[in-house]
């Protein structure tokens, strides 16, 4: 049983650390931030290990000379403020509603499901080969009004220039 453990605590910890990386490579638009030294903010909704295990991991850290905080999400909670959004482990119906909730908001959003993915996050996390790696799709991204380095999309394991 220890085995089948042990590759999802690397899995999280492979998404938390994606997570706090892909803030690097957005650029938000101009108001995005309330002052010059507000920090970045990373909402986690439905995984609270992979919350636990993403503020370990930013403890410390900046992402363009802002501090990162996590904050862990809950339905019905505003999303403003946000500047990441992960929808772990949601159900169909909540992940739309915040999936609906982040539309007009410069706000990154992130899964690990392709279902959710197909109902407009920007982001999506794939295990293929044993890797966690990702899928980024540029319709909602763009929707958004934030842009995503070239360098980020070259890292990505497919990139969808259509979709929802």
């Amino acid at each position: 049983m220890a085995r089948a453990q042990a590759p999802s605590l690397q899995e999280r910890q492979v998404k938390a650390d994606y997570l706090y990386k892909f803030a690097s490579f957005v650029e938000w638009p101009d108001g995005s931030f309330a002052r010059p030294d507000s920090p970045l903010l990373i909402g986690v909704a439905g995984d609270t290990a992979l919350a636990e295990q993403l503020e370990t991991s930013v403890a410390g850290h900046s992402v363009n000379g802002r501090v990162v905080q996590v904050k862990k999400v809950r339905r019905g909670e505003p999303l403003t403020g946000l500047h990441v959004l992960y929808l772990g482990g949601l159900d169909k119906a909540l992940a739309q509603e915040m999936l609906a909730a982040s539309r007009g908001l410069a706000l990154l959003t992130v899964s690990d499901s392709d279902e959710i993915h197909a109902m407009g996050s920007m982001i999506n996390f794939v295990v293929t080969d044993d890797r966690v790696r990702f899928d980024v799709a540029l319709k909602p991204v763009g929707q958004a009004h934030i842009r995503i380095s070239a360098r980020m999309l070259l890292a990505a394991y497919r990139v969808q220039t259509g979709g929802a």
